[in-house]
């Protein structure tokens, strides 16, 4: 064989090898894509979940409302009901919605960006619908007393003050633990409590599109 024929042989094979790489990376984008989007699905309907749980108080606030409370005690717990019942469904909606806003079609190290946006806005919204529950039964048990006709602040302010005493040694607490599962000597406990307020669904996504980006990489 002459040395341009072997020449424009090997630029052919080379051709047709490149051409069979972008497709098996067209292909293994796709599938990872589908991967990542299956894996997300249960943290969209646990931040719908969310809502509706948020709703609820809401609820229970405007029937407080309806019933002209006039005790101070009485309308600040509502307002704090009322004011977490919103925090939980704008911040489960803003998880919805980084989640519905994902550009599946841009390079794998911008998805990487979008997912690393929605697990910050995930951790948030986890820590307003999770941490005030040290302190949240007090005004809700504040709200279901005077639905009933009673000021449970005028009758039994012990319970009231002693609940939030609780509820600021627990949040207290909670800090002191995360600080102390932070430290670099203690990189297990580090990486499990990372891996636990993460959340499977977002774990699995992002190593989806990790796997997809050593594979470009390769």
């Amino acid at each position: 064989m002459e040395f341009d024929d072997f020449k424009s042989a090997w630029h052919v094979l080379d051709a047709r090898l490149q051409r069979d790489n972008a497709l098996n990376l067209e292909l293994l984008r796709a599938h990872r894509f589908d991967k990542t989007r299956s894996s997300l699905r249960p943290l969209f309907f646990g931040q719908l979940v969310q809502m509706l749980f948020g709703l609820g108080f809401i609820l229970l606030a405007a029937q407080l409302w309806s019933s002209k409370p006039d005790a101070a005690a009485v309308i600040i717990a509502g307002v704090i009901v009322h004011a977490y019942g919103v925090g939980c469904i704008i911040l489960a909606g803003i998880v919805l919605g980084g989640i519905s806003k994902l550009d599946y079609t841009a390079p794998v190290l911008e998805i990487q960006t979008q997912l690393a946006r929605v697990r910050r806005a995930y951790i948030l919204s986890g820590m307003v619908a999770g941490l005030p529950w040290w302190f949240m039964w007090v005004p809700i048990m504040t709200i279901v007393c005077a639905l009933g006709g009673v000021n449970l602040y005028a009758h039994a302010p012990s319970v009231i003050w002693i609940g939030y005493g609780i509820g600021i040694a627990g949040l207290l607490a909670t800090a002191w633990f995360h600080r102390y599962s932070r430290s670099a000597a203690r990189p297990k406990l580090a990486r499990f409590m990372a891996d636990s307020v993460t959340g499977n669904s977002l774990r699995r996504a992002q190593a989806h599109i990790e796997e997809l980006k050593r594979f470009e990489l390769e």
